[in-house]
């Protein structure tokens, strides 16, 4: 494997991705960096099947492109569960109240659906699921997660999404307070890529 494509053209998991994997030896591309252009349809039921699904579906196409033959495909699903709202926006969370609507919205709506509802109640974590597609047809899936709470306002500016409005009670602030290299340290998708990071090199290893 010489190269690593993520399948996203989102550049904050971009910057995230490399801080964690930068370092493994291998060139590190998004989506839109490869000129990959692909419309996946994630119809899974969870997490885990809509991060396959893409990743999967982006390999086929790499294998097609010159230069990207011995290419890792990575793709993650993420998203927001909400226990008292039966984890809702859950495996929905980008498409929740449409993909137009601004995160400002979507976020105060959130905060007004639970209104009254105590802190023991506001329960809520961020899910991310990465998948690994590899050269030789096997594919690897893993779980990263990040516990905290539905705060009460929208605060910060480090975060995107969902980060303002999810509170981390042990650190008294939200997501999108804490700094970039204290978020991958925390976050879901820092955790996943920690746990996918141990996969990839094994499988660098084996192929010494």
């Amino acid at each position: 494997m010489e190269k690593i494509i993520f399948a996203t053209g989102n550049e904050h998991k971009m910057v995230e991705i490399r801080m964690i994997l930068e370092d493994l030896g291998m060139e590190i591309l998004s989506q839109k960096e490869a000129g990959i252009k692909a419309d996946v349809v994630e119809d899974g039921t969870s997490f885990e099947e809509n991060a396959l699904i893409k990743a999967t579906e982006i390999a086929k196409v790499a294998a097609d492109m010159p230069g990207y033959r011995n290419t890792v495909i990575l793709a993650d699903d993420s998203g927001l569960e909400i226990d008292y709202l039966n984890k809702e926006p859950g495996i929905y969370s980008a498409r929740y109240m449409g993909e137009d609507t601004s995160y400002d919205i979507k976020n105060q709506t959130l905060i007004d659906r639970l209104d009254g509802v105590p802190d023991e109640q506001r329960t809520a974590r961020f899910v991310c699921a990465i998948a690994a597609a590899f050269p030789d047809g096997s594919s690897e899936v893993v779980r990263g997660t990040m516990e905290g709470i539905i705060g009460y306002e929208i605060k910060g500016e480090n975060g995107f999404g969902y980060d303002p409005i999810f509170f981390l009670p042990e650190y008294g602030c939200t997501s999108a307070q804490l700094s970039p290299e204290k978020k991958n340290e925390l976050s879901h998708r820092g955790e996943g890529l920690r746990k996918m990071r141990v996969i990839l090199e094994k499988k660098l290893e084996s192929e010494k």
